[in-house]
């Protein structure tokens, strides 16, 4: 039987509801965030209208407020605005979507001052933003809004989403814009694009920079970015609308031949049909020359080559763009479509290729991954001189894999990054150092030859020699 001193629903029930009030005003007293949260359950109780006027009310307070919020006080604020919009979808939606619609903008309408004044290095500000335009979209339909008045009120959202939080704002009101409110919005960005530059008196420009690149003034940035937002919306609602041809509008013959930006296109067309027309756009990108390939370019052509039924072209592509990066997928894809023992002899010489690529990282952190742990190991080894002690998010992982079958490897993974944290004097890699320098030890009683390498027990003479003043580290290998 559950104890009766246990905190649950149950047990609380027991106590009463006076004794229950008692105490909850103890709790808050002194707790600015939990008299909020009752004020707003005692409205909740009394009428949709009184929560919203709560919610207005903090909202208000929430603007006002030029304080800085860093990291120590974020939890907080993001505490207050969570309650604030489960306040509007929980308890004014339910009864009254209108009111709770016109309450989500105004949430919305406060990310831009909020995320100016944070540390959102977290991102958990931002997130609290993204919830909300997604209920937004939830809200807008039980509210049955009008669409072009929608619309306005999405079109000057938008040309003020200096921190992104509008980005999805067209695709989560498309329900309830529909092609009449789509169609009003597009006209009004096409007409904002339209509209001549305002530059005001030379003598009233405003200079933000200056630099090897000329003078640059405010109303350049400000016209910027305005025909920034409305291609990007001319973009999301071309989209909505199945548009092809409006989305590729929005480029010019230039950047079309972006990889990327092709890829995006290609993208398109290929869902529309229009496979053919996709291969000419890919063919026609413009490439920087370097080797490492663009995998939105790579990944589109492929699948528009299998939609062509070019199947040993898009086979030999996938394999181009492994051979070039080592991209496990593309070679894993490669494999897939091979026939029984094909795919043996092709990943045998796949892994062959990784054991001589050029990057030993990245061989490395891919023949680990594969798993390959036998070539991993002979990798290491015979390239052990390549080895980067830096790069411990590649070797750490890489050595836990290799270190029960290949001790030897996995000591030399390990070496080098304790070797990288004595020579460079890292201090705050010293408890990891010392950490692997133990795992050395405890490997060593597993490898009966160390060939060309150092024992450990001649390993740590020599880093007593050469890094014996460094006490830190002793300190915490003793």
């Amino acid at each position: 039987m559950p104890s009766k001193k246990s905190l649950n629903a149950r047990n609380l029930e027991a106590l009463g509801t006076q004794r229950l009030a008692q105490l909850l005003l103890e709790i808050s007293a002194g707790d600015a965030a939990a008299k909020r949260r009752l004020r707003l359950e005692l409205a909740g109780a009394e009428s949709p209208a009184a929560v919203a006027r709560e919610v207005r009310k903090r909202l208000g307070t929430i603007a006002r407020s030029r304080s800085f919020v860093d990291w120590q006080t974020r939890r907080a604020l993001v505490a207050d605005l969570a309650t604030q919009r489960r306040a509007i979808v929980e308890q004014v939606a339910e009864r009254d979507p209108s009111e709770a619609l016109d309450l989500m903008w105004r949430f919305l309408e406060l990310a831009g001052s909020v995320l100016q004044r944070c540390d959102d290095s977290s991102g958990t500000v931002s997130a609290v933003f993204d919830e909300a335009v997604d209920e937004l979209g939830r809200i807008a339909v039980a509210a049955e809004a009008e669409p072009k008045a929608l619309a306005d009120r999405a079109y000057r959202a938008l040309l003020d989403n200096g921190y992104g939080q509008y980005d999805d704002l067209i695709a989560v009101l498309v329900p309830s814009l529909g092609e009449a409110g789509l169609e009003h919005l597009k006209q009004r960005m096409i007409a904002l694009t339209d509209e001549p530059v305002r530059r005001p008196p030379d003598d009233e420009r405003r200079v933000v920079s200056r630099g090897s690149g000329g003078v640059i003034c405010r109303d350049e940035i400000e016209e910027r970015s305005r025909m920034t937002a409305a291609r990007l919306a001319l973009k999301d609602i071309a989209d909505a609308q199945g548009d092809v041809d409006a989305f590729i509008g929005q480029y010019d013959e230039q950047m079309r031949r972006v990889p990327r930006i092709a890829a995006e296109i290609a993208g398109r067309l290929l869902a529309a049909g229009r496979a053919d027309e996709a291969l000419d756009l890919l063919d026609s990108a413009e490439h920087d020359g370097r080797s490492w390939p663009c995998f939105e370019w790579e990944d589109a052509r492929i699948d528009v080559l299998d939609a062509l039924g070019r199947r040993d072209e898009a086979q030999a592509a996938r394999w181009s763009c492994f051979e070039r990066s080592l991209s496990a997928p593309h070679l894993r894809a490669h494999l897939q479509r091979l026939a029984d023992f094909d795919d043996v002899v092709a990943e045998n010489r796949a892994l062959a290729h990784a054991l001589q690529f050029p990057s030993l990282l990245q061989a490395l952190a891919f023949l680990a991954a594969w798993p390959a742990l036998n070539e991993a190991a002979r990798l290491v080894v015979d390239r052990s001189a390549e080895l980067d002690g830096d790069a411990y998010e590649i070797l750490t992982p890489a050595a836990e894999r290799l270190f029960a079958r290949h001790p030897l490897a996995a000591t030399l993974l390990l070496r080098a990054m304790i070797d990288f944290s004595l020579q460079r004097t890292r201090s705050s890699r010293y408890r990891h150092a010392a950490r692997h320098l133990m795992d050395c030890g405890a490997l060593a009683a597993s490898i009966e030859d160390f060939g060309a390498f150092e024992t450990h027990e001649a390993y740590v003479a020599r880093l007593r020699r050469e890094h014996g003043r460094k006490t830190a580290f002793w300190s915490l290998v003793a």
